[in-house]
């Protein structure tokens, strides 16, 4: 049960931020999903995997974004890298009549049919980390990853100039491995022809990348640079893969690869601080968290949206899919900000 002072004070804030000048997040009148305009009720909010600590960070801000927002959330469940798991997920959280989803999608196609036995009950879905190819949710809560492949390809490119450099993709199941992927390719081809790209398709799994790259290295010692497109799964093995080939070695030192991360983790800033790798894209962990259930709530009361800038620093679109995203910033970070207090990464536990 939500208490009354804490959903008047959340309704309260809501409400203001939409009167607020910033024509993408005013209230349209329209209603959202099909919940016809339910205030109340469990949210249930659906995970990946809790293996990487991305996501464990993100699990341990949903309650208190939730708290702050005075949204009423069941325990999050985990569907462990599994797509058809995640369906089960949804099936079950509608079984016990939640009245709005928050969900991190594996699969941009699979996680559809999900997003259908929502529609059909009436649910509405907020979609975190990862857009759908299609289906009715009510916004997706989401980075630019583009601009993820684009800020790794610039940096390395600019440090490199030419030679071999290697891609740990994601699941090109996804979107979001999709996006980064081509971005980066596109990226080194247009602006650094001397640089050849090697891929490794990783699948978000530790263990894929950890084959892949000894594999590559073993043909490619001469590789300069390494793009990492989560570092939650991939920093422990690709930093556990240079130091078995003695190719560890720290900046400033000629020998040295350059290594591009997503995600800011702790692990990556100490990583970074420690000279092992050089920079990372901050995926907002806090932020995907907090906006996931402003969104959910607003759906829940019937509010819609529109493109353009929000008064948080992002912006929303429209996807080719017709779904809006809030697309929120994402720095890089590198050793000149690695200390920066206002990143999630340097706040987390404390």
């Amino acid at each position: 049960m939500i208490h009354t002072k804490i959903l008047a004070g959340a309704a309260a804030a809501l409400s203001a931020v939409l009167i607020a000048g910033c024509g993408s997040t005013s209230d349209s009148g329209g209603n959202s999903g099909g919940s016809g305009g339910n205030k109340s009720g469990k949210v249930g909010v659906g995970l990946p995997l809790l293996t990487s600590p991305f996501w464990q960070s993100y699990n341990n801000y949903v309650p208190q974004m939730a708290k702050q927002l005075g949204v009423d959330t069941l325990p999050t469940v985990n569907s462990n890298s599994d797509p058809t798991q995640q369906i089960t997920d949804i099936n079950n959280l509608l079984n016990q009549n939640v009245r709005g989803l928050v969900i991190a999608p594996l699969d941009s196609a699979a996680i559809v049919a999900g997003l259908n036995q929502a529609d059909r009950k009436g649910v509405p879905v907020v979609a975190v980390d990862v857009a759908p190819d299609k289906g009715k949710v009510a916004m997706v809560v989401r980075a630019d990853n583009v601009a993820y492949g684009e800020k790794a390809c610039k940096y390395l490119g600019d440090k490199i100039k030419s030679g071999k450099v290697v891609q740990i993709q994601g699941d090109l199941a996804s979107v979001n491995g999709r996006d980064r992927s081509q971005a980066f390719r596109d990226c080194m081809k247009k602006g650094y022809p001397g640089i050849k790209v090697l891929e490794i398709p990783a699948e978000w799994k530790a263990e894929k990348a950890a084959s892949g790259l000894d594999s590559l290295l073993n043909a490619n010692p001469d590789v300069k640079g390494i793009y990492m497109q989560a570092g939650g799964v991939y920093l422990a093995p690709t930093l556990q893969a240079l130091k078995s080939k003695n190719m560890l070695v720290k900046a400033g030192d000629p020998k040295h690869i350059q290594i591009v991360s997503n995600d800011g983790i702790p692990q990556e800033y100490a990583a970074i601080r420690e000279g092992q790798i050089d920079a990372t894209v901050s995926q907002p962990a806090d932020a995907y968290a907090k906006w996931g259930m402003y969104y959910i709530k607003a759906a829940m009361e019937g509010k819609t949206f529109q493109p353009g800038p929000t008064d948080h620093g992002s912006v929303i679109v429209k996807l080719p899919s017709g779904i809006l995203e809030d697309q929120l910033p994402a720095p890089l970070v590198t050793k000149d900000n690695v200390d920066d207090k206002s990143l999630w990464g340097n706040t987390v536990g404390k």
